[in-house]
């Protein structure tokens, strides 16, 4: 969802103010709002997930605490603690893991989070060692971690892989790539930025999933539409931990309440309607590659088919300029923005969307969202004539 660092401005501004007005879209996340939207939202819903009456929180305590329970308990983990980022929560649990192995080398995909987003921070920070396992657009298998010819510390899984079309495993292959590092002495770390629309796909609860690991990151700010902040949850005695690099981090913050409250909506709003979200995702899918397909686009690809969360690719061959123009014309003319993010070059005019479906989407019927592909593709068919 993030914008690229070099999107056009005046493309930025057009799509900003379009999301602003009664445009239909099939998502419509709340960091596009203004900031007086966000502070009245929060204000007029936050006394209906924690007593707004008690002190402010200080250092952690307080509606911080009540969010750290309450999402140790969703997990089954014996404990949590609230971090201000993902990047900072995950540094420091693998952190952690490597004193108590022994080891500092992280086996993880390369397209993994930190590999690509985090300014090789594992090792300028936090002094550790990454080992890619595959270079395949999915999870590593049980005999790529075998075959690694070297130990590692901890075994990190992305949940489901953002930078490789939010793609999942299956359980069966889920567990036993566990197993595989367990039988290699290594502990299992999951990135679960969006763990929380993986339950469908496994048919697991989030609890079981979680299970599976020795400890797990959640994120409140993507899919539950929260503020910010993220939570590392564990064995009691690895977030006791956790806790002390998190001040020495920089991560102490004196007061947390706006993020806090915001993930506690987030569970109590956003959380129950994930999977319906899903579902509807796969819909949306399978409409939008119709819809483009009858368009005159019938290279269009939709990935992965079918879309394993609420959130997939949709793959064009054009210059990412191009197919955010068309979105912009289609969206003033119809009164629909149906790509809502930036566009992504992967290489000479080819370039990806990633195409979210939240309560936004469910307003659109697959007819609807099919003609409206239709219209677009052939929009970017005419303008490239």
């Amino acid at each position: 969802m993030n914008d690229s660092a070099n999107d056009h401005p005046t493309r930025h501004a057009r799509r900003l103010e379009l999301l602003r007005s009664p445009v239909r879209t099939l998502t419509r996340p709340g960091f596009r709002s203004t900031l007086r939207e966000r502070l009245e939202d929060l204000a007029k819903e936050a006394g209906s997930v924690h007593d707004l009456d008690e002190p402010s929180d200080i250092y952690g305590s307080g509606v911080v605490e009540a969010l750290e329970h309450r999402v140790a308990g969703l997990l089954g983990k014996d404990a949590a603690a609230f971090f201000p980022s993902g990047t900072m929560a995950q540094q420091v649990a693998l952190r952690c893991w490597a004193g108590r192995t022994g080891n500092r080398a992280v086996a993880l995909h390369p397209l993994a989070h930190p590999e690509l987003h985090e300014r090789n921070a594992f090792a300028e920070v936090s002094g550790l060692r990454t080992l890619r396992l595959t270079d395949e657009p999915r999870l590593p298998t049980p005999e790529e971690i075998h075959e690694l010819g070297e130990p590692f510390g901890a075994l990190m899984l992305e949940l489901p892989l953002r930078d490789a079309g939010f793609v999942l495993p299956t359980w069966e292959e889920l567990t036993a790539t566990v197993r595989a590092a367990r039988e290699l002495d290594a502990v299992v770390h999951i990135d679960g930025a969006r763990l929380w629309e993986s339950t469908v796909h496994f048919g697991r609860p989030l609890d079981e999933i979680a299970g599976l690991a020795d400890s797990v990151y959640v994120s409140f700010y993507k899919s539950l539409n929260g503020l910010s902040g993220a939570v590392l949850a564990g064995p009691a005695s690895l977030v006791e931990e956790a806790r002390v690099w998190r001040h020495r981090y920089g991560g102490q913050v004196f007061q947390q309440f706006p993020a806090a409250l915001s993930a506690l909506l987030g569970l109590e709003r956003e959380l129950p309607r994930l999977p319906e979200y899903v579902a509807h995702a796969k819909v949306v899918a399978a409409a939008l590659a119709e819809g483009l397909a009858e368009g005159g686009l019938p290279w269009a690809r939709v990935s992965p088919e079918p879309p394993h969360t609420h959130q997939f690719r949709v793959w064009l061959p054009y210059s990412p300029e191009a197919l955010e123009e068309t979105a912009l014309a289609q969206a003033r003319e119809t009164g629909g923005l149906l790509f809502v993010a930036d566009w992504t070059a992967q290489g000479p005019d080819i370039s990806y969307h990633e195409t979210t479906v939240d309560s936004a989407g469910l307003e659109w019927t697959a007819e609807e969202v099919r003609e409206a592909a239709r219209d677009f593709a052939e929009r970017l068919r005419t303008r490239g004539a």
